[in-house]
């Protein structure tokens, strides 16, 4: 009987995410001047969808078949998820009253299905994914105060750029090997031992150097200064073997570069310098080789190189369409599946539609954060927007492109969704950036808008009255 509810909530899921998103539609057909529905309830809909997902998983997890009774412990960590995704709702609705919801909605639709793929995988990966989410959240609440009381900080320019490369030859000279890369620090006794990743913090400050250069009038001194800084940092991470991390850094310098210049030829020379570069290293590095002989043919060294990517795949396409059921897969026999392939976990269990429907959740918020930073009428934080909007999007790319087989594979993490405490605490750190900019430009709108009237209200004598 409960086989026959797991085969039945494969279409439930189906049914949460693709309303979820028709949600979305309906949210921004009403900005663009159509009409589909109500924007608010769109809003509300998309966050009682969340909730019905995470109780429709929790209760499956919760279920044990062999003793037909519910797991305790289960039970009580999905209801701790549950009361954190209900303060979360409150906490960003009264921190950032004029954010955009959408984000906000598909922020937490991921966040909350990490914490469900996650307790099927390892539940005690998942604790420690609420932990870091706790932390994340808080630290996103923390943000309006830091910016109010520190509100010229573009002028830190040099400070960004130092830490950068700080943190990144504290990870050459004394970092830890980890999944064939050595990008992590750990410090701390054995017992209480702290891993992170330094690269993570790193972007969130790589965008701010960014966007305080390219605030300013670009010249070919300024074009040449953060080239090679940014080749440096890009350089470093090769060195450490994080091909996916270097590789978002490039593009989200390309992309940074493009929009503060609108410079063609710039772009160009960027992308046939990186081109060379590429080459050079697929030439010195034996580990970029492996990667790419992986790509093309995994099947050629299946038991080691090509395992991973080929795991993947079948797990991916073995169940089709709507997936095996929540439970009924067999997500561990994937390599390093909590935080690389988790998507694949998603794909072989909840189906490839609601992978296709994953996708659309990053699409909404890429589209989101595209409006932010057009929106915007101060340059800094336009750019501001549009860094860290790039950085979320191409890592999400990278990381689905590379599990799919569409580019060769590197060992980044899917924001929101992949286990890892600082993958998850930059990436909310980011969000919340962007939907800081997103406030700041709906409030100076409005005194925009207000100060002409109250002039005219002054010269017309009261014509309001």
């Amino acid at each position: 009987m409960f086989d026959l509810i797991i085969m039945l909530s494969r279409y439930l899921f189906i049914f949460y995410i693709v309303l979820f998103l028709w949600q979305g539609i309906v949210y921004i057909a009403y900005e663009q001047g159509g009409f589909l529905g109500s924007p608010y309830t769109a809003v509300s809909m998309q966050r009682r969808i969340v909730i019905l997902m995470h109780i429709t998983a929790f209760l499956i997890l919760g279920y044990n078949r062999e003793t037909h009774l519910f797991d305790i412990p289960t039970l009580i960590f999905g209801a701790i998820a549950f009361l954190f995704l209900l303060m979360a709702v409150k906490l960003l609705d009264r921190f950032y009253y004029e954010g955009c919801p959408l984000i906000w909605t598909g922020m937490l639709f991921l966040m909350d299905l990490s914490l469900i793929v996650l307790q099927r995988v390892e539940p005690s990966l998942a604790h420690r994914q609420l932990m870091w989410m706790c932390v994340g959240l808080a630290g996103m609440l923390f943000l309006p105060f830091f910016f109010r009381m520190i509100p010229r900080f573009e002028i830190f320019e040099w400070a960004y750029i130092i830490v950068c490369y700080g943190l990144l030859i504290c990870t050459r000279f004394f970092g830890v090997a980890k999944g064939g890369s050595t990008n992590w620090l750990s410090f701390g006794p054995e017992a209480f031992k702290i891993t992170f990743q330094p690269s993570e913090i790193a972007k969130f400050l790589f965008v701010f150097y960014l966007a305080s250069v390219f605030r300013k009038r670009v010249e070919w001194k300024q074009f040449l200064t953060t080239a090679i800084l940014s080749a440096g940092l890009v350089l470093l991470l090769v060195l450490q073997k994080d091909l996916g991390s270097a590789l978002i850094f490039f593009m989200t310098y390309m992309v940074m570069l493009y929009i503060a210049t609108s410079n063609e030829f710039l772009f160009l020379l960027g992308m046939g310098a990186a081109s060379v570069a590429a080459t050079g290293a697929y030439k010195l590095f034996s580990h970029v080789r492996v990667r790419v002989a992986a790509w093309q043919n995994p099947w050629a060294d299946i038991d080691a190189g090509g395992y991973q990517i080929v795991s993947s795949l079948f797990a991916i396409t073995t169940w089709g369409l709507f997936g095996s059921g929540l439970t009924k897969g067999m997500p561990k026999s994937i390599p390093v599946v909590e935080s690389d392939m988790i998507f694949a976990a998603i794909c072989e269990e909840f189906g490839v539609i609601f992978g296709a429907g994953v996708i659309g959740i990053f699409i909404m918020i890429l589209y989101r954060g595209v409006r932010i930073a057009l929106d915007c009428s101060r340059r800094y934080y336009s750019i501001l927007a549009a860094g860290v909007t790039t950085m979320i999007s191409f890592q999400a790319f990278v990381i689905l492109g590379g599990v799919i087989k569409l580019i060769p594979l590197t060992g980044v993490t899917l924001p929101f969704v992949s286990y890892g405490g600082s993958s998850v605490l930059v990436s909310l750190m980011m969000i919340g950036l962007l939907q800081w900019v997103c406030v700041y430009c709906e409030q100076h709108s409005q005194q925009d808008q207000e100060q002409p009237r109250a002039m005219e209200m002054q010269m017309g004598g009261g014509r309001y009255e």
